[in-house]
């Protein structure tokens, strides 16, 4: 139920954010039998359902369809009157957004927990005030035995000028129309995620990086076989340069300076540049908590250093994923509510880029392996071959799959995928490696042709 007063109802649990750490702490504490309330000044879901992995999924879906359409002549499929209208597109992916978050709240409602619509700022360690939507005025007061923080993260802003006039990744499934041509500023995954979507819809990409690789932290023969790629679909990469400022010209056109003097233009500008805390609005600096850097400490049980006060999600220092926020949640309210004793495994968590082709990724990189146990102790095994769907396709990209062995053990650390269903493929390969699984056993394993994922346990 969505309630404005409270009446200073005391609570067991008071949940700061309705994303997917959230929601996954106040059901499971629900069910447990605790009298729950959850916070949230935005649609139901959090940035996972409203602004992120779903609806740019949506967008992946739409814009691969595009892609193989126009690329399938070979296989006897015409594309002469094919049309985009990105209207439709971005309709329904704001119904399917609410449908979404329609659910949750149902979810909520089911298990009697108390849903406040507005902000909520920090009083003292104990209470917690609610502030409206505008965040001008305090509606109510709350205060409970625990409190959990899960507001989540939001875009790091680009400070420039002319940087008013463009959009995050927060703005994008918000837009009525697509515009013919953008500048996307970043070079992380939901850059290239973006670039690939935007190109495969056909508008004119170009991609703007600080450094000289896509991808930092991901091995470097996937982020060099995404580069390969985006090149030769027609995405336009400037490594190395920055962006000084932005003019806005005539006819809904952008100049766009760069630190190098060159200069380029676009209908738009996406500045994905990395994520920060969400943290402005709760008034940590009245709790003095302990922090890390911009994230809050937590302990193993992600307690802060104020004993009723926890935190979860992208708030932490932890791989900001939504199955990890989800995990985190329920482990948090397993152990204090279901009287169990339970951990959260970090090791090998899988990782995807929906990119195109997608990749994924699940334990060490080359450069990691080497630099934990030493390169003559590490063995790469991979292969490099062009996908049997793209045989009558006018698509040059290629498959790389790859497995990093610790010589000592025999053990598979490593297991890496830039290719079609990438991710279905990582995330079954998870298990293996959460389980220990060695080269051996890949080797012994019977092979599924003709697949792609066949080629992990034929590599030796």
């Amino acid at each position: 139920m969505i309630i404005k007063k409270t009446l200073n109802k005391k609570f067991d649990l008071v949940v700061i954010g309705a994303g997917s750490g959230g929601l996954a702490a106040a059901k499971r504490a629900a069910r447990h039998g605790a009298k729950v309330c959850i916070v949230e000044g935005d649609k139901i879901g959090g940035t996972c359902v409203i602004r992120g992995c779903v609806p740019k999924k949506l967008m992946v879906y739409a814009a691969n369809s595009r892609k193989n359409i126009l690329n399938s002549k070979g296989y006897g499929l015409s594309s002469e009157k094919l049309s985009f209208d990105s209207k439709v597109l971005l309709k329904s992916i704001k119904n399917e957004v609410n449908r979404l978050s329609e659910l949750h709240l149902n979810a909520l409602e089911k298990l009697k927990i108390t849903t406040i619509r507005g902000w909520g700022r920090f009083k003292n360690k104990d209470h917690l005030d609610i502030i409206d939507i505008d965040k001008k005025s305090v509606l109510d007061t709350v205060n409970a035995e625990k409190f959990l923080i899960s507001v989540g993260g939001k875009p790091i802003k680009l400070n420039i000028p002319g940087s008013e006039f463009s959009w995050s990744s927060n703005e994008i499934f918000e837009l009525e129309e697509l515009p013919k041509s953008i500048l996307i500023i970043g070079g992380g995954y939901i850059a290239c995620e973006f670039a690939c979507i935007f190109n495969n819809l056909g508008i004119n990409v170009t991609q703007l990086l600080r450094s000289n690789n896509l991808l930092n932290g991901f091995d470097l023969d996937l982020s060099s076989s995404l580069r390969e790629t985006m090149i030769s679909s027609g995405i336009t990469l400037i490594f190395n340069d920055e962006l000084l400022k932005i003019e806005k010209k005539e006819k809904k056109i952008f100049d766009f300076i760069l630190k190098s003097g060159q200069k380029c233009d676009a209908e738009s500008f996406l500045y994905a540049i990395g994520r920060e805390p969400n943290l402005d609005l709760i008034n940590i600096q009245e709790l003095d908590l302990k922090m890390n850097g911009k994230f809050i400490e937590v302990n193993e049980i992600n307690q802060t250093n104020k004993s009723n006060i926890f935190a979860i999600g992208d708030v932490i220092d932890k791989p900001n994923l939504t199955p990890v926020a989800i995990e985190q949640g329920r482990v948090f309210a397993d152990n204090f509510y279901g009287n169990l004793n339970r951990s959260i495994n970090y090791e090998y968590i899988p990782k995807a880029v929906f990119s195109n082709p997608e990749i994924a990724t699940v334990g060490l990189t080359e450069k990691e392996a080497n630099n934990m146990f030493g390169e003559k102790n590490i063995e790469i095994f991979k292969c490099k071959f062009k996908p049997m769907s793209n045989t009558f396709k006018n698509i040059n990209s290629k498959c790389l799959l790859k497995l990093v062995v610790n010589k000592s053990n025999d053990k598979v650390i490593g297991c890496h995928m830039f290719g079609e269903s990438s991710a279905e493929i990582i995330q079954m390969a998870s298990i293996s490696l959460s389980m220990g699984v060695t080269k051996e056993q890949f080797n012994s394993t019977m092979a599924l042709h003709p697949t792609i994922s066949e080629e992990y346990v034929t590599m030796y």
